[in-house]
């Protein structure tokens, strides 16, 4: 087996995946993907879009979410630099409905997130910079794209920087609960 896979006892359905790495005086090298290792934990996902982005330090993108019919499960990892990856729970019937959950990425530690249709990601960029792929399982859809706005005081996300660097489009975003009919 290339891959790891630990399950988070909560939020429900979110897996921090770790690749075997062969290093040698090369370098080294790694699966990132096999879709039967997917299959045998149950993730039956057919990944249709890759998508990669560079930050610099501070930099928090999101919270972000696409709605029916064109929900998206992610699969991210970061390549080169640190971020905090975060994700919100926005399924009403779990019992963390609201909550947030942050792991740290990186270059060095190689770890991905899988995460399940039914949460809002973002993340922020804790070294200089950082770059970020990841997998998604439906197209992007401008017109079922959302998001929540990074700084909401209900969910109290703690992003691990002082001075925020976000985009005029994510500061704009409606709070957790102005856009409950979302979820």
């Amino acid at each position: 087996m290339s891959l790891t896979f630990t399950e988070i006892e909560s939020p429900e359905g979110l897996i921090i995946i770790t690749p075997y790495v062969f290093n040698d005086e090369r370098g080294f090298f790694m699966e990132t993907f096999r879709s039967d290792e997917f299959e045998k934990i149950g993730i039956k996902r057919e990944f249709v879009q890759d998508n990669h982005s560079r930050s610099t330090k501070g930099v928090i993108r999101g919270l972000h979410f696409q709605v029916e019919p064109n929900e998206q499960s992610k699969l991210v990892r970061c390549i080169r630099g640190e971020i905090l990856d975060v994700v919100v729970d926005l399924r009403k019937k779990s019992d963390t409905f609201g909550k947030w959950y942050g792991v740290l990425l990186s270059g060095e530690n190689k770890k991905m997130l899988y995460i399940p249709r039914g949460f809002a990601h973002g993340y922020s960029t804790l070294s200089d910079d950082a770059e970020v792929v990841y997998k998604v399982d439906e197209y992007y859809s401008r017109e079922d794209e959302r998001g929540i706005r990074f700084d909401d005081r209900k969910l109290a996300i703690d992003w691990k920087v002082d001075d925020p660097v976000v985009s005029t489009k994510d500061r704009g975003l409606p709070g957790f609960e102005e856009k409950a009919e979302y979820f």
